[in-house]
Protein backbone atom coordinates (compact mmCIF):
# COMPACT_ATOMS: atom_id res chain seq x y z
CA UNK A 1 0.00 0.00 0.00
CA UNK A 2 2.61 2.57 1.00
CA UNK A 3 4.32 1.36 -2.28
CA UNK A 4 0.86 2.89 -4.33
CA UNK A 5 0.92 5.61 -2.38
CA UNK A 6 4.52 7.08 -3.08
CA UNK A 7 4.08 6.09 -6.63
CA UNK A 8 0.68 8.06 -6.98
CA UNK A 9 1.85 11.22 -5.03
CA UNK A 10 5.05 11.48 -6.68
CA UNK A 11 4.45 14.67 -8.52
CA UNK A 12 5.49 14.90 -12.64
CA UNK A 13 7.58 17.58 -14.08
CA UNK A 14 5.84 20.79 -15.90
CA UNK A 15 7.80 18.96 -19.33
CA UNK A 16 6.21 15.84 -18.65
CA UNK A 17 2.44 16.74 -17.63
CA UNK A 18 2.81 18.98 -20.81
CA UNK A 19 3.51 16.01 -22.59
CA UNK A 20 1.03 14.10 -21.31
CA UNK A 21 -1.45 16.42 -21.99
CA UNK A 22 -0.69 17.31 -25.19
CA UNK A 23 -0.52 14.08 -26.26
CA UNK A 24 -3.82 12.90 -24.58
CA UNK A 25 -5.76 16.17 -25.95
CA UNK A 26 -4.42 15.32 -29.16
CA UNK A 27 -6.48 11.80 -29.44
CA UNK A 28 -9.45 13.65 -28.04
CA UNK A 29 -9.12 15.86 -30.29
CA UNK A 30 -8.82 13.51 -33.04
CA UNK A 31 -11.88 11.61 -31.81
CA UNK A 32 -13.70 14.61 -31.43
CA UNK A 33 -12.59 15.48 -35.14
CA UNK A 34 -13.53 12.36 -36.12
CA UNK A 35 -16.94 12.39 -34.16
CA UNK A 36 -17.81 15.59 -35.92
CA UNK A 37 -16.60 13.81 -39.05
CA UNK A 38 -19.17 11.11 -39.14
CA UNK A 39 -22.10 13.06 -37.52
CA UNK A 40 -21.93 15.36 -40.96
CA UNK A 41 -21.41 11.56 -42.62
CA UNK A 42 -24.15 10.18 -40.86
CA UNK A 43 -26.63 13.25 -40.88
CA UNK A 44 -27.61 16.18 -43.32
CA UNK A 45 -27.11 19.42 -42.45
CA UNK A 46 -30.55 20.70 -43.50
CA UNK A 47 -34.28 18.88 -43.21
CA UNK A 48 -35.98 17.03 -40.67
CA UNK A 49 -32.84 15.76 -39.60
CA UNK A 50 -30.34 18.59 -39.78
CA UNK A 51 -27.53 18.23 -37.47
CA UNK A 52 -28.41 22.15 -36.40
CA UNK A 53 -30.54 20.58 -33.73
CA UNK A 54 -27.53 18.24 -32.74
CA UNK A 55 -25.59 21.50 -32.40
CA UNK A 56 -27.94 23.66 -30.59
CA UNK A 57 -29.28 21.06 -28.21
CA UNK A 58 -26.30 21.40 -26.59
CA UNK A 59 -25.58 25.22 -25.90
CA UNK A 60 -27.78 25.72 -22.37
CA UNK A 61 -26.63 22.30 -20.23
CA UNK A 62 -22.45 23.94 -21.95
CA UNK A 63 -23.21 27.22 -20.39
CA UNK A 64 -24.52 26.36 -17.11
CA UNK A 65 -22.04 23.97 -16.56
CA UNK A 66 -19.29 26.64 -18.03
CA UNK A 67 -20.96 29.40 -15.60
CA UNK A 68 -21.92 27.38 -12.44
CA UNK A 69 -19.39 24.85 -12.50
CA UNK A 70 -16.20 24.94 -14.66
CA UNK A 71 -15.37 28.84 -12.94
CA UNK A 72 -14.70 26.82 -9.59
CA UNK A 73 -12.66 24.24 -11.07
CA UNK A 74 -8.93 23.93 -11.05
CA UNK A 75 -8.11 28.24 -11.45
CA UNK A 76 -10.51 28.69 -8.29
CA UNK A 77 -9.96 25.69 -6.33
CA UNK A 78 -6.37 24.30 -7.06
CA UNK A 79 -4.32 27.24 -5.78
CA UNK A 80 -6.32 27.19 -2.35
CA UNK A 81 -5.79 23.78 -2.13
CA UNK A 82 -2.08 23.83 -3.20
CA UNK A 83 -1.43 26.59 -0.04
CA UNK A 84 -2.83 23.40 1.82
CA UNK A 85 -0.34 20.76 0.30
CA UNK A 86 2.56 22.99 0.90
CA UNK A 87 1.83 22.72 4.58
CA UNK A 88 1.23 19.19 4.15
CA UNK A 89 -2.28 19.61 5.51
CA UNK A 90 -4.02 16.72 3.40
CA UNK A 91 -7.09 16.95 6.14
CA UNK A 92 -7.38 19.99 4.74
CA UNK A 93 -7.29 19.23 0.87
CA UNK A 94 -10.08 16.41 1.62
CA UNK A 95 -12.35 18.36 3.62
CA UNK A 96 -12.03 21.61 1.01
CA UNK A 97 -12.74 18.94 -1.85
CA UNK A 98 -15.73 17.11 -0.39
CA UNK A 99 -17.48 20.35 0.70
CA UNK A 100 -17.35 21.80 -2.56
CA UNK A 101 -18.63 19.21 -4.59
CA UNK A 102 -21.48 18.40 -1.92
CA UNK A 103 -22.37 21.55 -2.46
CA UNK A 104 -22.27 22.05 -6.08
CA UNK A 105 -23.93 18.80 -6.74
CA UNK A 106 -26.92 20.41 -4.86
CA UNK A 107 -26.68 23.38 -7.55
CA UNK A 108 -26.35 21.04 -10.30
CA UNK A 109 -28.53 18.61 -9.86
CA UNK A 110 -31.48 21.72 -9.40
CA UNK A 111 -29.98 23.00 -12.64
CA UNK A 112 -30.67 19.44 -14.37
CA UNK A 113 -34.04 19.38 -13.28
CA UNK A 114 -34.62 22.45 -14.74
CA UNK A 115 -32.99 22.00 -18.22
CA UNK A 116 -35.20 18.73 -18.29
CA UNK A 117 -38.34 20.23 -17.64
CA UNK A 118 -38.16 23.67 -19.76
CA UNK A 119 -35.96 22.21 -22.63
CA UNK A 120 -38.29 22.82 -25.38
CA UNK A 121 -38.86 26.60 -24.09
CA UNK A 122 -34.56 26.77 -23.59
CA UNK A 123 -34.46 25.24 -27.70
CA UNK A 124 -36.66 28.37 -28.60
CA UNK A 125 -34.04 30.57 -27.42
CA UNK A 126 -31.45 29.24 -28.87
CA UNK A 127 -32.11 27.99 -32.64
CA UNK A 128 -35.67 29.75 -33.83
CA UNK A 129 -37.05 29.41 -36.90
CA UNK A 130 -37.09 24.88 -36.32
CA UNK A 131 -39.37 23.00 -38.18
CA UNK A 132 -41.06 20.77 -35.76
CA UNK A 133 -38.86 17.53 -36.34
CA UNK A 134 -36.03 19.76 -35.61
CA UNK A 135 -37.80 21.04 -32.57
CA UNK A 136 -38.39 17.63 -31.17
CA UNK A 137 -34.91 16.44 -32.33
CA UNK A 138 -33.11 18.78 -30.25
CA UNK A 139 -35.58 19.32 -27.30
CA UNK A 140 -35.01 15.29 -26.62
CA UNK A 141 -31.33 15.24 -27.17
CA UNK A 142 -30.91 18.49 -24.27
CA UNK A 143 -33.15 16.22 -22.19
CA UNK A 144 -30.86 13.47 -22.64
CA UNK A 145 -28.02 15.14 -21.56
CA UNK A 146 -29.98 17.51 -19.02
CA UNK A 147 -27.61 15.90 -16.51
CA UNK A 148 -24.41 16.08 -18.08
CA UNK A 149 -23.41 19.09 -16.27
CA UNK A 150 -23.89 17.22 -12.66
CA UNK A 151 -21.53 14.53 -14.21
CA UNK A 152 -19.29 16.84 -15.18
CA UNK A 153 -19.04 18.67 -12.55
CA UNK A 154 -18.08 15.97 -10.13
CA UNK A 155 -15.81 14.64 -12.49
CA UNK A 156 -14.24 17.81 -12.67
CA UNK A 157 -13.44 18.17 -8.98
CA UNK A 158 -12.00 15.46 -8.78
CA UNK A 159 -9.66 15.55 -11.34
CA UNK A 160 -8.44 19.16 -9.93
CA UNK A 161 -7.70 17.06 -6.85
CA UNK A 162 -5.36 15.02 -8.84
CA UNK A 163 -4.11 18.17 -10.85
CA UNK A 164 -2.83 19.22 -7.50
CA UNK A 165 -1.20 16.43 -6.42
CA UNK A 166 0.57 16.42 -9.59
CA UNK A 167 -1.60 13.53 -11.60
CA UNK A 168 -3.03 14.67 -14.84
CA UNK A 169 -3.26 11.33 -16.55
CA UNK A 170 -7.00 10.76 -15.64
CA UNK A 171 -7.70 14.01 -16.08
CA UNK A 172 -6.56 13.55 -19.67
CA UNK A 173 -8.22 10.65 -20.87
CA UNK A 174 -11.32 10.96 -19.52
CA UNK A 175 -12.88 13.47 -22.49
CA UNK A 176 -10.96 10.91 -24.65
CA UNK A 177 -13.71 8.38 -23.61
CA UNK A 178 -16.39 10.59 -23.89
CA UNK A 179 -16.30 11.79 -27.86
CA UNK A 180 -15.65 7.59 -28.32
CA UNK A 181 -18.63 6.96 -27.00
CA UNK A 182 -20.27 9.59 -28.46
CA UNK A 183 -19.04 7.88 -31.84
CA UNK A 184 -20.15 4.58 -31.14
CA UNK A 185 -23.68 6.01 -30.67
CA UNK A 186 -23.60 7.57 -34.18
CA UNK A 187 -22.89 3.89 -35.67
CA UNK A 188 -25.58 2.20 -32.55
CA UNK A 189 -28.01 4.33 -33.45
CA UNK A 190 -28.31 6.27 -36.84
CA UNK A 191 -30.23 3.45 -38.86
CA UNK A 192 -33.12 3.59 -36.10
CA UNK A 193 -33.73 6.36 -33.74
CA UNK A 194 -31.40 8.51 -36.04
CA UNK A 195 -30.08 11.90 -34.82
CA UNK A 196 -31.66 11.02 -30.80
CA UNK A 197 -29.04 8.55 -30.67
CA UNK A 198 -26.04 10.91 -30.15
CA UNK A 199 -28.14 12.62 -27.04
CA UNK A 200 -27.74 8.90 -25.42
CA UNK A 201 -24.15 8.82 -26.59
CA UNK A 202 -23.44 12.42 -24.41
CA UNK A 203 -25.13 10.74 -21.67
CA UNK A 204 -23.70 7.41 -21.13
CA UNK A 205 -20.40 8.95 -21.96
CA UNK A 206 -20.55 11.96 -19.36
CA UNK A 207 -21.34 8.71 -17.00
CA UNK A 208 -18.18 6.90 -18.13
CA UNK A 209 -15.89 9.97 -17.77
CA UNK A 210 -17.08 10.46 -14.20
CA UNK A 211 -15.97 6.77 -13.61
CA UNK A 212 -12.92 7.10 -15.42
CA UNK A 213 -12.03 10.45 -12.59
CA UNK A 214 -13.19 8.15 -9.65
CA UNK A 215 -10.79 5.55 -10.42
CA UNK A 216 -8.15 8.53 -10.35
CA UNK A 217 -8.16 9.13 -6.95
CA UNK A 218 -7.36 5.83 -6.18
CA UNK A 219 -3.91 5.92 -4.46
CA UNK A 220 -4.57 9.14 -3.34
CA UNK A 221 -6.27 8.03 0.52
CA UNK A 222 -9.31 10.46 -0.38
CA UNK A 223 -11.39 10.75 2.44
CA UNK A 224 -14.93 12.14 1.39
CA UNK A 225 -17.76 13.53 3.94
CA UNK A 226 -21.27 13.91 3.43
CA UNK A 227 -20.97 17.02 4.74
CA UNK A 228 -20.59 21.21 3.98
CA UNK A 229 -17.89 22.47 5.97
CA UNK A 230 -17.84 26.55 6.12
CA UNK A 231 -14.53 26.96 6.74
CA UNK A 232 -12.41 30.08 5.82
CA UNK A 233 -10.45 28.35 3.37
CA UNK A 234 -14.14 27.24 1.87
CA UNK A 235 -15.23 31.03 1.89
CA UNK A 236 -12.55 32.09 0.06
CA UNK A 237 -13.23 29.74 -2.96
CA UNK A 238 -17.02 30.75 -2.70
CA UNK A 239 -16.00 34.22 -2.54
CA UNK A 240 -14.30 34.19 -6.13
CA UNK A 241 -16.77 31.99 -7.52
CA UNK A 242 -19.13 34.64 -8.53
CA UNK A 243 -16.29 36.52 -10.83
CA UNK A 244 -14.89 33.16 -12.15
CA UNK A 245 -18.26 32.24 -12.97
CA UNK A 246 -19.53 35.42 -14.82
CA UNK A 247 -15.78 34.92 -15.86
CA UNK A 248 -16.36 31.70 -17.76
CA UNK A 249 -19.65 31.96 -18.71
CA UNK A 250 -19.16 34.33 -21.28
CA UNK A 251 -18.28 31.63 -23.74
CA UNK A 252 -21.12 30.32 -23.53
CA UNK A 253 -23.14 33.27 -23.79
CA UNK A 254 -21.21 34.21 -26.66
CA UNK A 255 -21.83 30.55 -28.16
CA UNK A 256 -25.61 30.82 -27.97
CA UNK A 257 -26.09 34.18 -29.55
CA UNK A 258 -23.56 32.77 -31.91
CA UNK A 259 -26.20 30.24 -32.79
CA UNK A 260 -29.32 32.20 -32.54
CA UNK A 261 -27.79 34.30 -35.24
CA UNK A 262 -26.58 31.28 -37.42
CA UNK A 263 -29.80 29.65 -37.08
CA UNK A 264 -31.07 33.41 -38.48
CA UNK A 265 -28.86 33.15 -41.51
CA UNK A 266 -30.93 29.54 -42.87
CA UNK A 267 -30.89 25.96 -42.35
CA UNK A 268 -27.31 24.61 -42.17
CA UNK A 269 -25.55 27.65 -40.97
CA UNK A 270 -25.36 26.52 -37.26
CA UNK A 271 -23.93 23.47 -38.31
CA UNK A 272 -21.48 25.39 -40.88
CA UNK A 273 -20.80 27.53 -37.73
CA UNK A 274 -20.19 24.68 -35.27
CA UNK A 275 -17.52 22.42 -37.50
CA UNK A 276 -15.56 25.48 -38.28
CA UNK A 277 -15.47 26.21 -34.89
CA UNK A 278 -14.77 22.89 -33.51
CA UNK A 279 -11.77 23.30 -36.06
CA UNK A 280 -10.22 25.69 -34.55
CA UNK A 281 -10.53 24.93 -31.25
CA UNK A 282 -7.97 21.79 -31.56
CA UNK A 283 -4.76 24.09 -31.85
CA UNK A 284 -6.29 25.66 -28.81
CA UNK A 285 -6.82 22.95 -26.41
CA UNK A 286 -3.82 21.00 -27.77
CA UNK A 287 -1.08 24.03 -27.23
CA UNK A 288 -2.91 27.08 -25.15
CA UNK A 289 -4.86 24.92 -22.90
CA UNK A 290 -2.81 21.51 -22.71
CA UNK A 291 0.29 23.45 -21.63
CA UNK A 292 -1.49 26.10 -19.76
CA UNK A 293 -2.99 23.74 -17.74
CA UNK A 294 0.32 21.91 -17.13
CA UNK A 295 1.70 24.89 -16.03
CA UNK A 296 -0.66 26.32 -13.80
CA UNK A 297 -0.32 24.26 -10.61
CA UNK A 298 3.47 25.24 -10.71
CA UNK A 299 2.81 28.90 -11.06
CA UNK A 300 0.22 28.33 -8.16
CA UNK A 301 2.72 26.66 -6.24
CA UNK A 302 5.69 29.53 -6.46
CA UNK A 303 3.45 32.17 -5.13
CA UNK A 304 2.15 29.42 -1.96
CA UNK A 305 6.17 29.72 -1.89
CA UNK A 306 6.32 33.37 -1.74
CA UNK A 307 8.94 33.38 -5.12
CA UNK A 308 7.53 35.95 -6.82
CA UNK A 309 11.01 35.70 -8.70
CA UNK A 310 10.58 32.08 -9.81
CA UNK A 311 6.84 32.97 -10.96
CA UNK A 312 7.96 35.20 -13.39
CA UNK A 313 10.71 33.01 -14.76
CA UNK A 314 8.15 30.41 -14.89
CA UNK A 315 5.68 32.21 -16.48
CA UNK A 316 7.81 33.93 -19.02
CA UNK A 317 9.09 30.47 -20.21
CA UNK A 318 5.31 29.36 -20.87
CA UNK A 319 4.43 32.02 -22.72
CA UNK A 320 7.63 32.43 -25.13
CA UNK A 321 6.65 28.23 -25.81
CA UNK A 322 3.18 29.04 -26.49
CA UNK A 323 3.48 31.95 -29.09
CA UNK A 324 6.32 30.26 -30.57
CA UNK A 325 3.90 27.23 -31.42
CA UNK A 326 1.07 29.35 -32.03
CA UNK A 327 2.02 31.43 -34.58
CA UNK A 328 3.15 28.38 -36.85
CA UNK A 329 -0.78 27.25 -36.08
CA UNK A 330 -2.40 29.90 -37.11
CA UNK A 331 -0.20 30.33 -40.12
CA UNK A 332 -1.22 26.85 -41.32
CA UNK A 333 -4.55 26.96 -40.42
CA UNK A 334 -5.18 29.87 -42.84
CA UNK A 335 -3.12 28.00 -45.73
CA UNK A 336 -4.90 24.66 -44.89
CA UNK A 337 -8.49 25.74 -44.25
CA UNK A 338 -10.02 24.39 -47.41
CA UNK A 339 -8.04 20.75 -46.65
CA UNK A 340 -9.72 21.14 -43.20
CA UNK A 341 -13.03 21.68 -44.04
CA UNK A 342 -13.17 19.01 -47.01
CA UNK A 343 -11.93 16.45 -44.80
CA UNK A 344 -14.61 17.17 -41.50
CA UNK A 345 -17.42 17.42 -44.50
CA UNK A 346 -17.35 15.25 -47.18
CA UNK A 347 -19.82 16.76 -49.22
CA UNK A 348 -17.47 19.88 -49.74
CA UNK A 349 -18.06 22.86 -47.35
CA UNK A 350 -16.75 26.32 -48.94
CA UNK A 351 -18.75 28.24 -46.12
CA UNK A 352 -17.10 25.96 -43.45
CA UNK A 353 -13.16 26.98 -45.40
CA UNK A 354 -14.40 30.75 -45.59
CA UNK A 355 -15.43 30.83 -41.83
CA UNK A 356 -12.21 29.18 -40.89
CA UNK A 357 -9.97 31.67 -42.43
CA UNK A 358 -11.58 34.50 -40.25
CA UNK A 359 -10.88 32.23 -36.75
CA UNK A 360 -7.44 31.44 -37.93
CA UNK A 361 -6.75 34.77 -36.42
CA UNK A 362 -8.65 33.90 -33.20
CA UNK A 363 -6.78 30.68 -32.99
CA UNK A 364 -3.34 33.04 -32.18
CA UNK A 365 -4.99 34.98 -29.53
CA UNK A 366 -6.93 32.39 -27.81
CA UNK A 367 -3.92 30.18 -27.06
CA UNK A 368 -2.63 33.12 -25.65
CA UNK A 369 -5.13 34.34 -23.46
CA UNK A 370 -5.03 30.74 -21.66
CA UNK A 371 -1.94 31.64 -19.75
CA UNK A 372 -2.82 35.27 -19.57
CA UNK A 373 -5.76 34.30 -17.79
CA UNK A 374 -3.99 31.74 -15.39
CA UNK A 375 -1.50 34.74 -14.50
CA UNK A 376 -4.36 36.81 -12.43
CA UNK A 377 -6.10 33.34 -11.04
CA UNK A 378 -2.59 32.24 -10.07
CA UNK A 379 -2.73 35.41 -8.17
CA UNK A 380 -5.84 34.99 -6.52
CA UNK A 381 -7.37 36.97 -9.08
CA UNK A 382 -11.02 36.34 -10.87
CA UNK A 383 -12.23 40.16 -10.64
CA UNK A 384 -10.14 41.44 -13.83
CA UNK A 385 -10.46 38.77 -16.02
CA UNK A 386 -14.35 38.85 -15.19
CA UNK A 387 -14.25 42.66 -16.35
CA UNK A 388 -12.26 42.34 -19.29
CA UNK A 389 -14.28 39.39 -20.48
CA UNK A 390 -17.39 41.61 -19.97
CA UNK A 391 -16.22 43.73 -21.86
CA UNK A 392 -15.89 40.95 -24.33
CA UNK A 393 -19.18 39.66 -24.35
CA UNK A 394 -20.34 43.07 -25.33
CA UNK A 395 -18.20 43.61 -28.06
CA UNK A 396 -18.93 40.32 -29.62
CA UNK A 397 -22.83 40.86 -29.42
CA UNK A 398 -22.46 44.07 -31.23
CA UNK A 399 -19.99 42.97 -33.53
CA UNK A 400 -22.18 39.29 -34.24
CA UNK A 401 -25.33 41.95 -34.88
CA UNK A 402 -23.31 44.30 -37.28
CA UNK A 403 -20.87 41.52 -39.10
CA UNK A 404 -22.92 38.74 -39.45
CA UNK A 405 -26.03 39.91 -41.44
CA UNK A 406 -26.91 38.68 -45.13
CA UNK A 407 -25.95 42.21 -46.74
CA UNK A 408 -22.73 42.16 -44.65
CA UNK A 409 -19.98 39.37 -44.11
CA UNK A 410 -22.73 36.07 -43.36
CA UNK A 411 -21.82 33.55 -41.18
CA UNK A 412 -18.43 34.32 -41.17
CA UNK A 413 -18.82 37.36 -39.23
CA UNK A 414 -19.86 36.02 -36.18
CA UNK A 415 -15.84 34.65 -36.63
CA UNK A 416 -14.46 38.05 -37.77
CA UNK A 417 -16.57 38.97 -34.12
CA UNK A 418 -14.37 36.21 -32.73
CA UNK A 419 -10.88 37.04 -34.38
CA UNK A 420 -11.37 40.94 -32.85
CA UNK A 421 -12.43 39.90 -29.48
CA UNK A 422 -9.84 37.34 -28.90
CA UNK A 423 -7.48 40.40 -29.61
CA UNK A 424 -9.30 42.43 -27.29
CA UNK A 425 -9.01 40.49 -24.68
CA UNK A 426 -5.40 39.22 -24.74
CA UNK A 427 -4.37 43.15 -25.38
CA UNK A 428 -5.99 44.87 -22.56
CA UNK A 429 -5.06 41.79 -20.25
CA UNK A 430 -1.56 42.50 -21.14
CA UNK A 431 -1.84 46.30 -20.60
CA UNK A 432 -2.74 45.00 -16.88
CA UNK A 433 -0.53 42.72 -16.53
CA UNK A 434 2.33 44.97 -17.42
CA UNK A 435 0.57 47.77 -15.18
CA UNK A 436 0.80 45.71 -12.03
CA UNK A 437 4.13 43.62 -12.67
CA UNK A 438 6.65 45.88 -14.79
CA UNK A 439 9.24 43.11 -14.28
CA UNK A 440 6.87 40.45 -15.56
CA UNK A 441 8.01 40.38 -19.35
CA UNK A 442 11.49 41.64 -19.24
CA UNK A 443 13.74 42.78 -22.15
CA UNK A 444 15.19 39.12 -22.83
CA UNK A 445 11.51 37.82 -23.54
CA UNK A 446 10.68 40.74 -25.79
CA UNK A 447 13.75 39.84 -28.06
CA UNK A 448 12.77 36.54 -28.30
CA UNK A 449 9.35 37.81 -29.19
CA UNK A 450 10.66 40.24 -32.19
CA UNK A 451 13.55 37.16 -33.51
CA UNK A 452 9.71 34.86 -33.22
CA UNK A 453 7.84 37.60 -35.46
CA UNK A 454 10.98 37.81 -37.53
CA UNK A 455 11.05 34.01 -38.38
CA UNK A 456 6.91 33.82 -38.94
CA UNK A 457 7.76 35.69 -42.14
CA UNK A 458 10.09 32.71 -43.43
CA UNK A 459 6.87 30.47 -42.17
CA UNK A 460 4.47 32.22 -44.01
CA UNK A 461 6.08 32.27 -47.04
CA UNK A 462 6.97 28.77 -46.72
CA UNK A 463 3.09 27.89 -46.23
CA UNK A 464 1.90 29.72 -49.60
CA UNK A 465 4.70 27.75 -51.47
CA UNK A 466 3.46 24.82 -50.38
CA UNK A 467 -0.42 25.61 -50.86
CA UNK A 468 0.73 26.73 -54.71
CA UNK A 469 2.91 23.51 -54.86
CA UNK A 470 0.07 21.07 -53.44
CA UNK A 471 -3.11 22.95 -54.35
CA UNK A 472 -6.27 21.44 -53.74
CA UNK A 473 -7.86 20.04 -56.20
CA UNK A 474 -11.96 19.91 -56.59
CA UNK A 475 -11.75 16.00 -57.21
CA UNK A 476 -9.37 15.65 -54.24
CA UNK A 477 -11.70 13.70 -51.62
CA UNK A 478 -11.00 11.20 -48.86
CA UNK A 479 -9.05 11.18 -46.14
CA UNK A 480 -6.05 9.63 -47.21
CA UNK A 481 -5.78 11.98 -50.74
CA UNK A 482 -6.83 15.26 -48.65
CA UNK A 483 -4.50 13.95 -44.87
CA UNK A 484 -1.48 13.18 -47.07
CA UNK A 485 -1.29 16.90 -48.47
CA UNK A 486 -2.25 18.69 -45.33
CA UNK A 487 0.27 16.35 -43.77
CA UNK A 488 2.67 17.54 -46.09
CA UNK A 489 1.72 20.93 -46.19
CA UNK A 490 2.05 21.58 -42.07
CA UNK A 491 5.13 19.55 -42.04
CA UNK A 492 7.26 21.23 -44.54
CA UNK A 493 5.68 24.76 -42.81
CA UNK A 494 6.87 23.33 -39.26
CA UNK A 495 10.22 22.43 -40.43
CA UNK A 496 11.21 26.04 -41.93
CA UNK A 497 9.84 26.96 -39.05
CA UNK A 498 12.00 25.37 -36.24
CA UNK A 499 14.90 25.44 -38.46
CA UNK A 500 14.78 29.20 -38.68
CA UNK A 501 13.89 29.65 -35.75
CA UNK A 502 17.48 27.56 -34.68
CA UNK A 503 19.45 30.06 -36.78
CA UNK A 504 17.44 33.30 -35.50
CA UNK A 505 18.75 31.21 -31.93
CA UNK A 506 15.47 30.62 -30.03
CA UNK A 507 16.18 28.52 -27.96
CA UNK A 508 12.61 26.98 -28.11
CA UNK A 509 13.62 25.46 -31.28
CA UNK A 510 17.64 24.88 -29.96
CA UNK A 511 15.94 22.38 -27.27
CA UNK A 512 13.46 20.81 -29.91
CA UNK A 513 16.12 19.95 -32.46
CA UNK A 514 18.83 18.67 -29.62
CA UNK A 515 16.02 16.23 -28.46
CA UNK A 516 15.00 15.14 -32.24
CA UNK A 517 19.00 14.32 -32.35
CA UNK A 518 19.07 12.21 -29.44
CA UNK A 519 16.01 10.62 -30.09
CA UNK A 520 17.58 9.77 -33.96
CA UNK A 521 21.34 9.25 -32.74
CA UNK A 522 20.56 7.24 -29.65
CA UNK A 523 22.54 3.71 -29.58
CA UNK A 524 20.27 0.88 -29.73
CA UNK A 525 21.15 -1.65 -27.42
CA UNK A 526 20.96 -5.54 -28.80
CA UNK A 527 20.64 -8.14 -25.91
Amino acid sequence: MNHILQRANKRISLGSAATLLVVTMLIGQILGFIRTMFVNGSFLPTGPQSTDAYFAAFKIPDFFFMTLAAGVLGVAFIPILAEHLQKHDRRGVWELSASLMNMMAIIMLAVSFTILIFAEQLVHIVAPNLSPEQLHNATTIMRLVSFNPFLFTISGILTSVQQTFGRFFFFAIAPIIYNFTIIMSIFLFRNNIGLIGLGIGALAGAILQLAVAAIGLIGLDFHYTPKIAFTNDFKRILRQLPARSIDQGVDSINSIVETNRARQLGDGYVSYYENAFTLHTAPILLIGTAISTAAFPRLADRLAQKRPDLFRRDFRMVLQVLIWIAIPASIIYYFCRGYLARIIFKAGAPEISLILGFLSIAIFFRIIYTLFSRYFYANKDTFTPLIVSLFAIGLNIVLAFTLARPSAYGASGLALAQSIVAASEVFLLLMIMLWRDPKILDRAFWSNVGRTVSVSGFTTLTGFIMVQLMPLGATDKGFLTLGIKLATIASVTLMVHVSVSALFGLEQATTVLSRLKSIILRPIRIQ
